[in-house]
């Protein structure tokens, strides 16, 4: 679980550098830090980690106000529902306390300036924002050992206006030359690695599902056509297990590769996504990159076996014409099969910049013609025809994971 969360920060990162101007890694030094104030406030190991994680995913809601920010949604800068949503988003994964609070303040300040005036807000959510601002401000990772006593004159200037006095007080205390060496690119994520109170959870567990549900919605929050693409392959492919009668264990496999199959799409210019028209080599190379992404990243976590080949091989095909690695039939499983399938069916069918939704009616005949082709399994593509047509132009619900409603 721990490996998973650290895995998924990279994409917020991906967004901030993008939006905000922030370093490479900033979220894992922001956890880092709050990891580092928590031991020192004497906190438990279930509050720590929910700290921790709190940190890790305190600009989660980023990359969704982007896109409604594209789409007309805000204007200008507005602090108020990039909080909100990241606080809902958060709400989905089950800690073992309360993080209310926690992302939904980590931009108030005890002056009453944050996007919510002078409301009473928890001490985590101060930690987090003491952390998020003093890195951003300050460049935590290309601090020297000579420049630590006129880094923390600079951070104890600012008390006040920025967090609260405890919180800045309590960063004051943790950082030295040691915590500045560990925050380093080379050294930050053995830091986070021992900083992470351990979160174990086996594939089915409901945490990992959860986390499942909160990646798949932030990536399909990329572009205005995805916004339900990765969350409906999901369901579709839950949907799929009970049709071939798999064990809870192996649905939630399933589950989890089709949440996690289109991450690296995090790194793919908006511009390319939504291009209404077809793509030139240049672009088409830069979709397919998307593909070695999510294998390189989903490499970093331990104990997914063969979920990161069923997530990263849904754009091969049975001829070896597919990409990125021209696998064969003989090289496909049952799952990357069915994977490959299910993807097809949703982009085919959903509204896409170039082609409007179709009916289901209308998307088989093209699988249909992919299978004749030898791209995709023709066997797949019937039990596809035959458990989907009761849900044409209409969204599958979640599975019953206890999952919270959005």
């Amino acid at each position: 679980m721990n490996s998973l969360c650290v895995m998924f920060s990279k994409a917020f990162d991906i967004i901030e550098a993008e939006l905000a101007g922030a370093s490479e890694y900033h979220s894992l030094r922001v956890a880092s830090l709050c990891s580092r104030m928590g031991k020192h406030l004497g906190y438990d190991s279930d509050s720590l980690c929910a700290l921790v994680t709190c940190a890790l995913f305190h600009d989660n809601a980023l990359i969704e106000y982007n896109l409604n920010k594209q789409t007309g949604g805000y204007d200008g800068i507005d602090l108020k529902p990039h909080c909100e949503y990241g606080q809902r988003n958060i709400d989905w994964l089950p800690f073992a306390k309360s993080v209310d609070g926690y992302i939904l303040h980590h931009h108030s300040c005890e002056n009453g300036k944050g996007p919510f005036g002078a409301a009473e807000f928890p001490h985590e959510a101060a930690l987090i924002s003491a952390a998020d601002i003093a890195d951003v401000t300050y460049h935590l990772q290309k601090i020297s050992n000579s420049e630590i006593n006129a880094l923390k004159d600079k951070i104890a200037a600012k008390t006040g206006t920025f967090s609260t006095k405890s919180a800045i007080e309590t960063l004051l205390d943790i950082v030295d030359a040691e915590m500045l060496e560990s925050l380093r690119d080379e050294n930050i994520h053995e830091t986070v690695r021992q900083a992470y109170p351990a979160w174990k959870a086996g594939i089915e567990d409901e945490s990992v599902l959860r986390l499942a549900k909160f990646i798949a919605y932030i990536i399909d929050c990329k572009s205005k056509y995805t916004r339900k693409h990765t969350e409906q392959i999901a369901n579709r492919a839950w949907l799929m297990g009970e049709y071939y009668g798999y064990s809870g264990g192996e649905k939630a496999k399933l589950y989890l590769a089709a949440s996690l199959h289109d991450i690296g799409k995090i790194s793919t210019p908006s511009a390319v996504l939504e291009k209404p028209g077809k793509l030139d080599k240049d672009e088409y190379r830069t979709i397919m990159d998307h593909v070695r992404c999510t294998y390189d990243w989903l490499g970093e976590v331990e104990g997914l076996g063969k979920i990161r080949n069923w997530a990263c091989e849904h754009h091969e095909k049975l001829d070896g014409t597919g990409y990125p690695l021209n696998k064969r039939d003989t090289d496909l499983d049952f799952n990357s099969r069915l994977m490959a399938c299910i993807d097809i069916y949703q982009a085919v069918c959903e509204e896409r910049p170039y082609h409007s939704a179709r009916s289901h009616e209308e998307t088989m005949p093209i699988l249909y013609g992919m299978a004749e082709k030898g791209f995709i399994d023709g066997k797949t593509v019937k039990d596809l025809d035959d458990v989907m047509a009761e849900y044409s132009l209409r969204d599958l619900d979640a599975p019953e994971l206890q999952v919270m409603q959005k």
